[in-house]
């Protein structure tokens, strides 16, 4: 069975939020540039060590937040970044959950959509690994993350008006300007509303 996402797949998101399938096609490129998945069958994860120390505090594990801001700051720190490569972030994560499981599987983002992992709770799945599971089982499922995402945080109305700073501001926070990612939605959304 494939776990590619299909247009079928797609347009039925698109309708149950009331919106136009090339505003929600314009979210998924944006976001994923075209995979859900590594070419290993992984999903796509982006790891963010800031999110890590604050969802090891959040967890109870302050003691072991400073522990690891002492021996990984690659891994846990205040400061953003430090990325790497995109190749490199399930070894990353797989090295935070050494620390601790729960907090480093919360502190990626996750598949087409690049959920946080923290976010499992507000997005009714019954649990954290509930919501990882769908993250592996294919791009469908990846895309119901997103659109719970979508809904939970009131960004129908900004993708229904194509209020692109609107959406782009509750989707992927305050500094979404510095990487233009209105103007990125704004320019999928004509590919895809004249293909």
């Amino acid at each position: 069975m494939s776990k590619k996402l299909t247009e079928v797949q797609i347009a039925a998101q698109a309708k149950a939020l009331g919106i136009e399938v090339a505003s929600l096609r314009a979210v998924i490129e944006v976001e994923c540039k075209g995979s859900g998945f590594n070419a290993d069958g992984t999903p796509v994860i982006l790891f963010e060590r800031h999110v890590f120390r604050q969802r090891l505090i959040a967890n109870g594990k302050a003691v072991v937040a400073d522990k690891a801001v002492r021996e990984r700051p690659d891994l846990c720190s205040k400061s953003t970044g430090a990325y790497g490569l995109y190749s490199a972030q399930h070894g990353r994560l797989n090295a935070a959950a050494q620390y601790h499981r729960e907090s480093a599987l919360e502190s990626a983002s996750w598949g087409i959509g690049q959920v946080m992992g923290y976010h499992w709770k507000a997005l009714e799945y019954p649990s954290l690994q509930a919501f990882i599971n769908a993250m592996y089982k294919d791009e469908a499922s990846q895309l119901d993350a997103m659109c719970r995402y979508i809904q939970v945080n009131n960004l129908v109305n900004a993708l229904k008006n194509k209020d692109w700073k609107s959406f782009a501001r509750g989707y992927n926070g305050a500094a979404y300007a510095k990487n233009s990612y209105d103007v990125k939605l704004g320019n999928a959304y004509k590919k895809w509303s004249t293909s």
